[in-house]
Parts: C-alpha cells; structure tokens; sequence
C-alpha cells in the first residue's frame, strides 16, 4: 500500500501513524488515500512495514531495537528523525515537526488503546496544539478533536442519534449547545468531576456548541 496519490502535499492533513492499538486495514486505508505525508512514530515503523505501507518520515527517540539499514532501504527515500527529548512524547514532537514544516492539519490513528496511560495523555495533549494544528484523532469507535481556542461557537451538521461527548480539559466554563439530547445551558465541566459524556444529536441538523473559557475535546463516538 502507497501513501502517495495525486493529492498535494499541505492542502490535505498529514497523516500520523502512532504506535498504540491499530485501526481496521479499511479505516486506515481511507486515510492514507489522502494523506500524501505520513509520518510514523517510533516502533510503529516495524507494523507499519509488515503492512506494506509507504512512509515519509521516521521519528522517535529510538530507544528500541532498530535495523535503520534495513528501513532505509525498504522505504527510500524516507527521513530519519532522531528526537531524544524525554521532556515530550513522540505524538507531541510529531506535531511540532509537522507545525515546524508548515503544515495546517493532522489525522492521528493507532494512538488510543493498549497502555492506557499514553492514550489519556494522547488525548488530552491534542488541546495544547488546536491554535497551531488542526488535530484530529481518529480510531475505529471514536473521532476525536479539540475545539477552538475559548471564547469559541462550534456548528456542524449531524444526523439524529450521532453520540457526541464533550470531554473537559481542566475546567471549561458557561457552555450552551444546541440540538443535542442532553443540552447545556451556561454551564460548567470539569475533568473528573462532571463531563459531558454520552449525549445525541436530538434532530437532523446543526449541532451548536459555545463556551466561554477553558478546553473542550468532541468526540464523535459509536459503538
């Protein structure tokens, strides 16, 4: 499988591949038919091969084993990136290499999953980059994306029935929705002790959601 198509490279989102539970073939297959930069992180590199696919970029800290030869020469021409950086993990200098580079948007996939550690901090991270990358995390239940730095409105449209949960990040204050089952209406949610998890979408048509001040993560989730 190739991730090179007649798309161009910065007008589609780049595509991370990160190293936690894999997607459906299918769900990934879709996402690389327009992704014309994929970036793998770390390990991944080692399922990412075995599945035939053509990559742009390796990064990572590299602390595990690794016949770089061998990459090299199945992926040419790829880049190598060594970031040793303990301070960040390699979602995030992931989305600082693709910020550095220029690029508005990202799909992330295999980063929810197995270590449920880095899938909560997978998750969470995402809001520190929203005003400088378009982030969105995508696995076979979930799409997931901050929404846009506060005082911010959110408006999309939706079919009636579509499970929407809204995730604090800390403390998001005077939230009102629109068209959702559950609505809100100036209220607050906070990490841990109230979220907005498990609503609808009440009707076909837009979905309305404003706050004030604080993070907030959509997800749109099925089972």
């Amino acid at each position: 499988m190739s991730s090179h198509h007649i798309v161009r490279e910065k007008q589609e989102p780049a595509l991370i591949i990160a190293n936690g539970e894999s997607c459906s073939f299918e769900l990934l297959g879709q996402l690389l038919e327009w992704s014309p930069f994929v970036v793998v992180l770390d390990s991944a590199i080692h399922r990412v091969m075995s599945l035939g696919i053509k990559v742009d970029v390796l990064l990572g800290d590299f602390d595990s084993q690794f016949d770089l030869e061998e990459i090299e020469q199945s992926q040419y021409p790829i880049e190598i990136i060594h970031t040793p950086n303990q301070d960040k993990t390699d979602l995030e200098k992931a989305f600082d290499f693709l910020i550095e580079r220029g690029f508005p948007a990202a799909n992330v996939v295999w980063a929810t999953g197995r270590r449920a550690d880095h899938s909560i901090t997978n998750m969470t991270n995402i809001v520190r980059y929203k005003s400088k990358l378009h982030i969105v995390m995508i696995d076979d239940y979930s799409i997931i994306y901050p929404l846009l730095p506060a005082p911010a409105v959110f408006e999309k449209w939706y079919v009636k029935g579509v499970q929407i949960s809204l995730i604090p990040i800390g403390n998001a204050k005077k939230i009102s929705t629109q068209n959702l089952m559950y609505p809100l209406d100036n209220d607050s949610l906070t990490l841990g002790y109230r979220s907005g998890n498990s609503n609808e979408v009440a009707e076909d048509g837009i979905v309305r959601v404003s706050y004030e001040s604080g993070d907030l993560l959509l997800m749109e989730c099925h089972d």
